[in-house]
């Protein structure tokens, strides 16, 4: 009797695809930042699977990792400036631009992404165009 299972010890473990450096890395972790307006934490595994994986993917993806990383600490910077400006209360309409900065960033990464295209200036402040 012959078993056509090779087991579990049998070769190479395949890991998702949305794991390994690259295209679909990135999509995950602009998901994943733009979940985090909603559920906090995404953004923390977002910034960790960037820098895990950036250096890695090569082409056109690293312009995206880049961006990514920066998108992560700029927005965290504007989000504490404008939670200290709340005491002035221009910190509530700051904070809600910091929101749709954040969003358009990541929608208009996605973009480039999807059509295979680097980020223009992925060391903006901006929106990196």
């Amino acid at each position: 009797m012959s078993n056509t299972d090779p087991g579990p010890n049998s070769g190479p473990r395949q890991t998702d695809r949305w794991l390994e450096p690259g295209q679909t890395n990135a999509l995950v972790i602009y998901i994943l930042y733009l979940a985090s307006l909603a559920i906090g934490v995404t953004g923390i595994v977002g910034i960790v699977l960037a820098y895990i994986n950036r250096g890695k993917a090569g082409g056109f993806v690293e312009s995206h990792y880049t961006f990514l990383i920066r998108t992560f600490w700029i927005g965290l910077l504007y989000a504490l400036i404008s939670v200290v400006l709340m005491m002035l209360a221009i910190g509530f309409l700051l904070m809600f631009a910091v929101a749709v900065w954040f969003i358009v960033r990541c929608i208009l990464g996605i973009q480039a992404l999807q059509r295979s295209e680097p980020v223009k200036n992925p060391q903006s402040w901006f929106l990196g165009q």
